[in-house]
């Protein structure tokens, strides 16, 4: 039995992608053979609450950091799984590394490297047993960076949710243009409501919430742009942003500081061609078959004015982005991490 502990939450309501991601491997990883510690704030996933060897460590308004670290070594866990950059992970690699603790570090990486690199996250992937990220691109930049062993292990997708409409998109009179994410400056929703205002014909709608100051500052140019086609969706739940997906017909995404997006590899199981941005070059997309990788603003308005105009090349793309997906299953993405965990537990047992 090999014990891992993770510092991500098992709350159903969280829905934050690093959170998803855990939540969907831990759900799947066998339950004989692997036991799990993680952390929980709310409701947890009803698939983790029944999943047997699995305890959920409680947060409360005070003193987590030390009850949960004191826990985690109580525990004897072999394996502290997808650092992240907050006090816990700090004070964990702190002992482990004073103590010569025998507890196997994978630091699973799902930013690109390609520019600054904090200290933590620094530590974090130099002294890991093993490294892995959630893109070639990420895996590329972490090896050139640190000049580490990187894997690549992509996040997978909820297929139970995130599928194809049951008949293929049938010509209307008003497309739709879909953004879904987080309201951050990085983001550029400012560049979706741009091109909104060029397009009075064609409805966009944005899904996501995040930083208020920004969603007010998206809603004020909204305003000022006099853009009566643009609809604010606010937060979905999965299942109905699978719904958004399914009913949309261009999925836009010029968000340009990423690391492997999740909701580009959810649009594409719905059967959604995307245009986005080529910086961080995501796998869930393939340039010029399943939708566009672009370099510039321009590039983009030229693009996502391809898609709208023409109908034969969006089902072309549509069923090609569909068909892409289906190498992205969770169930094999989890046995990609069982195959980690167990080396990882191995190296580090054969040092000590």
């Amino acid at each position: 039995m090999i014990t891992v502990f993770t510092p991500s939450f098992a709350d159903e309501a969280n829905t934050n992608a690093q959170n998803l991601t855990v939540k969907e491997v831990v759900s799947r990883l066998p339950a004989d053979r692997f036991r799990v510690v993680l952390l929980g704030d709310g409701p947890p996933d009803p698939r983790i609450l029944a999943r047997e060897n699995t305890e959920i460590l409680r947060s409360s308004r005070h003193g987590n950091t030390p009850r949960w670290l004191t826990h985690v070594f109580l525990s004897k866990i072999d394996i502290y799984f997808f650092p992240r950059e907050g006090p816990l992970d700090t004070a964990f690699m702190f002992f482990r590394r004073s103590l010569g603790l025998p507890i196997a570090l994978v630091t699973y990486v799902v930013v690109a490297l390609d520019g600054g690199v904090g200290p933590r996250m620094a530590k974090s992937i130099h002294e890991a047993d093993l490294v892995v990220g959630n893109s070639l691109f990420v895996a590329q930049t972490v090896k050139d960076r640190f000049g580490c062993e990187t894997r690549t292990i992509h996040s997978g997708i909820k297929r139970e949710l995130f599928y194809p409409p049951a008949e293929a998109r049938r010509p209307k009179s008003r497309l739709t243009v879909l953004y879904a994410g987080s309201f951050q400056a990085r983001k550029r929703l400012n560049v979706v409501i741009r091109e909104a205002a060029n397009r009075p014909a064609v409805e966009f709608r944005l899904v996501g919430k995040g930083e208020r100051e920004e969603e007010e500052t998206c809603r004020c140019l909204v305003n000022q742009l006099g853009c009566r086609n643009v609809t604010f969706v606010g937060h979905l739940s999965q299942s109905d942003l699978a719904e958004e997906m399914r009913t949309a017909d261009v999925f836009l995404f010029p968000s340009v500081l990423e690391g492997h997006p999740q909701v580009l590899g959810q649009a594409a199981s719905c059967g959604l061609p995307a245009v986005a941005m080529d910086k961080y070059r995501p796998d869930y997309v393939v340039h010029g078959e399943t939708g566009y990788l672009v370099k510039s603003e321009s590039e983009l308005s030229d693009k996502l004015d391809l898609l709208l105009s023409d109908q034969e090349l969006r089902l072309k793309m549509s069923a090609a982005a569909a068909r892409h997906a289906l190498q992205f299953d969770w169930d094999m993405v989890t046995r990609d991490w069982e195959s980690v965990f167990v080396e990882a537990a191995g190296k580090r047992r054969k040092r000590h």
